[in-house]
């Protein structure tokens, strides 16, 4: 694979600090035991902007970039944002949010957008053909002709194990337990006890 500059530089550069900026935001959910205050529902939010970034990001590194895959990352962009908005007017009702989370948010909430233009700039042809039909549309949902390597999906795939999916785990398993532990203390059992 000979990818064009601006591809290396959103694999090489923007993901790497996207995900470590998942990472930095996760560390700062667990100083603020973010479990005691916004809790469940504020981690099922960040699953589902996990989910849909996954979606995108696994689509751009094993799909050719045609107008069928920047639709689908625009919607998961879209869908990315709305989930944030939610979480933040969510999470300011219940807890404090600390310049520090802010700037990682800022990050976060920047790098889809970046990544996604980034590879409308690359592949203008296809973003021509939606904006205005100059040209044809590709709708093909096809594997790579010239796959990314195979050692550069792997260090993907650990790195957002490591700085992403496994910290969720984490958060999840922690709002999970303090849920429970509410709900057990305020049973009426618990009360009579």
């Amino acid at each position: 694979m000979t990818p064009a500059p601006l591809e290396l530089l959103l694999f090489a550069g923007l993901l790497p600090l996207w995900l470590v900026a998942g990472w930095a935001d996760w560390l700062c959910h667990r100083v603020q035991r973010i479990e005691h205050s916004s809790g469940l529902p504020e981690t099922l939010m960040h699953g589902a902007m996990l989910l849909s970034m996954a979606v995108a990001v696994s689509a751009a590194l094993l799909l050719e970039i045609d107008a069928a895959v920047l639709l689908l990352a625009a919607a998961c962009c879209i869908v990315h944002e709305a989930v944030v908005w939610c979480d933040l007017v969510y999470a300011d009702r219940c807890r404090r949010i600390p310049p520090a989370e802010q700037w990682v948010h800022a990050i976060q909430i920047a790098a889809p957008w970046v990544g996604l233009v980034g590879l409308g700039w690359v592949h203008a042809d296809q973003v021509r053909a939606l904006w205005d039909g100059s040209g044809t549309a590709d709708w093909s949902w096809r594997a790579k002709a010239d796959p990314v390597p195979l050692r550069w999906l792997a260090a993907t795939g650990v790195a957002a194990l490591l700085l992403v999916l496994l910290p969720f785990a984490d958060e999840w398993r922690r709002a999970w337990r303090a849920q429970l532990r509410r709900a057990a203390s305020a049973s009426p059992s618990a009360k009579a006890a």
